[in-house]
């Protein structure tokens, strides 16, 4: 399988739905909003960029299965080794607002590994990706995580939770202990963009839980083939279906250590 010249129509693909949602963003309606559930917001824009997707990247590889977030026809696994693993718009909340950070996330999992990852951020047409063993890229330069080592040096990004707050009592000591540490904590709204500026070194590392696996699937690839540490809280490798993330370059053991002293209280 030649997973460059997969990912180059995966690019493709991106940059032609990226172009929709950039025409959507135009005129966008806030009364077309629908939910999910509490606080889980979708329209017919992040509706339509997937099927989109899901036409085109069937005509790059037939045989693989989809696991996506907005069609649930495609939710469950086929027999196929191969699954795409979309988010059509991640970052659907700062679209609707428009907020301009959002991007399209398309993840090739072979098995139980991601072989492939594209995440296009829609507004400054910058596409991160990386396929298996190659190295990461963006707008085809060469990327890196960020070298430093000490969290006093370093800017994170995370997410907040949007519908389960259970946990939120850990969550907020391991943000008021980063607050103090670090140059500072951003939350963009979109895990895919997090992912992927980890990847190329502008944030040194990333945390959220609560995630989905097309939340994480195509930037956690990049972040590794770009040099980067991924796992779950625990340091554990089930990043993708576990709901919980650290994506790090050097600081990596060190996000862990302040994770693992709040977060194993929830336990």
């Amino acid at each position: 399988m030649d997973l460059e010249k997969i990912t180059q129509k995966v690019i493709q693909s991106s940059q032609e739905v990226a172009s929709f949602l950039r025409q959507e963003a135009l005129n966008f309606d806030l009364s077309k909003i629908e939910y999910k559930g509490m606080n889980d917001l979708v329209s017919y824009v992040d509706r339509e960029a997937e099927n989109r997707l899901i036409k085109a990247l069937h005509v790059v590889l037939p045989e693989a299965g989809f696991i996506t977030e907005e069609n649930e026809q495609h939710k469950a696994l086929t027999v196929s080794p191969f699954h795409w693993v979309i988010d059509p718009l991640d970052g659907t909340t700062n679209f609707m607002h428009g907020l301009p950070i959002y991007s399209i996330s398309i993840a090739l999992m072979q098995e139980n590994e991601v072989v492939l990852g594209v995440v296009l951020e829609v507004n400054r047409s910058e596409c991160f990706y990386a396929w298996k063993n190659a190295g990461a890229y963006c707008n085809k330069k060469p990327i890196r995580v960020a070298n430093e080592d000490d969290l006093l040096d370093s800017l994170l990004a995370t997410g907040f939770p949007y519908r389960d707050f259970e946990q939120m009592p850990a969550y907020l000591e391991i943000l008021r202990n980063f607050m103090q540490k670090t140059h500072g904590l951003r939350r963009l709204g979109s895990a895919a963009v997090d992912l992927a500026y980890v990847a190329m070194g502008r944030f040194q590392g990333f945390f959220e839980y609560n995630l989905s696996p097309w939340d994480v699937a195509a930037g956690a690839v990049i972040v590794k083939e770009a040099g980067g540490n991924v796992s779950t809280f625990s340091g554990g490798d089930n990043y993708i279906f576990g709901k919980e993330i650290v994506a790090a370059g050097a600081i990596h053991p060190a996000m862990l250590e302040v994770i693992q002293q709040y977060w194993a209280k929830t336990f």
